[in-house]
């Protein structure tokens, strides 16, 4: 997935409404130092340095939705105790609706201490209620997703197997959204899968996809028996298996395997990993990402969580700046047109002078060289609108262009004097002009004041129109005429 359309995504997660069912519970963590045996029985002695209590389970998927800038809502079923008091608190602390987290008086709320010792875990101590939810509190659930479901764009199951998703409420949920056309993404435990019939996608790990398919997966051959078995078990769109320090491969229902290498730099902790997978596969799929990119995103996010410490949340900066891109910096360069559009609004705010030009540059030589560094000349920051492929052709005819549009778009962007490229569709550039409302608008010296498009809308606030002649003789037409003359027999 390109930079730019990463960028773009997280750009409008604040319009995705996402909802997560699932097992909630407090992830409570004791950090200190193991320097010594005790006398009383043959085990370490931790001096307690630092004590931290975080939002865990289904929770903390909500927490890496809300991190990645979406709308959450939660549904699930904690204790009437403190602890369910104080993960309610936490949601409301970070804007997350939770008027459908019921509470039953007859249940414990789960809460899970981990001792962490030199980064490491040493033992952890859980505390939680395992019995199935009543049927009345199957029935608040279902009746709250009949009142607000419409409002959802994805609806996420956090499964831990804590009792909150019985088959039965499972069966309501994913009905419903299949109804609506709403995908629901499932991160999936125990060995049967047929609970989660109809869902979208299922994220689970090696070792639960063997368990669920009955299938050693110890090569390719077996990993893609499984995946295909656990897709037709559960009537799945998509299964992404995740495989440690292998990646993740996705499986699509037309047969099609994408095996995704791993991201991970160094691990400190896969707690909560799975959840960080999960939350970027739903705001992926949500923004109309398709199952590839959102696998090969989600991925790159794994990588990033997995080497913080305990359940822990990753940034879109983190994430984009994370991409492995093959260009390097010419990636930085190239915007979709929302996400330059907030760019340009700070850029002004500087009180930098705004440069724009167009073109299709195909076959980039000395006169557009020349060209574009005289228009940065004219301000701070010069953004240069691309022509796309379809756009060239259809005002230089079918064999153009030469280059395609995101191999000329980084050429460009390679460029010193170019601060931004963006890549437009239209006939004209006219609307990334009205959006980013340039100082300066430039053009070649071939066209006259009045035929330039934009004219007057720069002018209309002040800005102005500068033309540029072009270097004598350089131009790409001419390149392929002494291209044709001098190979053209061969």
């Amino acid at each position: 997935m390109e930079r730019k359309n990463v960028e773009s995504l997280f750009a409008h997660a604040r319009d995705i409404n996402a909802l997560i069912i699932g097992d909630l519970m407090l992830d409570e963590y004791l950090w200190g130092r193991a320097e010594r045996i005790s006398p009383e029985a043959p085990v370490q002695v931790l001096d307690v340095t630092r004590e931290e209590i975080r939002i865990g389970g289904a929770g903390n998927v909500a927490n890496n939705l809300v991190a990645l800038g979406c709308r959450v809502s939660v549904a699930s079923v904690v204790g009437g105790d403190e602890n369910g008091t104080i993960l309610l608190h936490a949601f409301s602390g970070k804007g997350v609706d939770v008027s459908a987290v019921f509470e039953d008086p007859l249940r414990t709320t789960s809460r899970k201490t981990r001792v962490v010792a030199a980064n490491q875990q040493i033992v952890r101590i859980d505390r939680e209620s395992r019995d199935p939810i009543g049927a009345d509190y199957e029935q608040k659930i279902v009746g709250y997703l009949r009142e607000q479901g419409d409002r959802f764009n994805v609806i996420l199951v956090s499964d831990y197997l804590k009792g909150v998703l019985t088959p039965s409420l499972l069966a309501a949920v994913i009905a419903f959204a299949r109804e609506r056309k709403i995908p629901v993404v499932v991160d999936p435990k125990g060995s049967d899968y047929a609970k989660y019939r109809g869902a979208t996608l299922l994220t689970p790990n090696r070792k639960e996809a063997e368990t669920a398919s009955d299938i050693a997966i110890r090569d390719e051959e077996g990993l893609c028996r499984a995946g295909a078995r656990l897709l037709e078990a559960a009537d799945l769109t998509a299964l992404v298996i995740t495989r440690s320090e292998e990646g993740m491969s996705l499986f699509l229902r037309d047969g099609g395997v994408v095996h995704i290498p791993t991201f991970a730099r160094e691990v400190f902790d896969v707690t909560g990993a799975g959840d960080t997978v999960l939350a970027v596969l739903g705001l992926a799929l949500a923004g109309g990402v398709g199952f590839a990119d959102a696998a090969r995103l989600a991925n790159v996010a794994a990588g990033i969580a997995v080497g913080k410490v305990g359940t822990s949340t990753v940034s879109p900066a983190e994430i984009v700046g994370s991409l492995g891109f093959q260009h390097g910096d010419s990636d930085t360069k190239i915007k979709n047109l929302d996400v330059l559009a907030g760019i340009i609004g700070e850029e002004k705010a500087r009180g930098r002078r705004i440069v724009f030009t167009n073109g299709c540059f195909d076959l980039l030589h000395v006169g557009h060289v020349k060209y574009l560094q005289k228009a940065k000349s004219f301000g701070d920051v010069l953004v240069l609108g691309l022509n796309s492929d379809a756009s060239v052709r259809r005002l230089k005819g079918e064999k153009r262009p030469l280059i395609g549009e995101a191999e000329r778009a980084h050429i460009l962007a390679a460029l010193d004097c170019i601060d931004y490229v963006v890549i437009f569709d239209e006939d004209t550039p006219l609307r990334l002009i009205e959006t980013l409302k340039p100082a300066v608008l430039v053009k070649g010296g071939d066209y006259t004041p009045e035929g330039v498009v934009g004219k007057d809308v720069v002018e209309s606030y002040g800005g102005r129109i500068e033309l540029v002649t072009f270097v004598d003789g350089r131009s790409t037409t001419n390149i392929i005429d002494k291209i044709l003359r001098a190979y053209g027999d061969e």
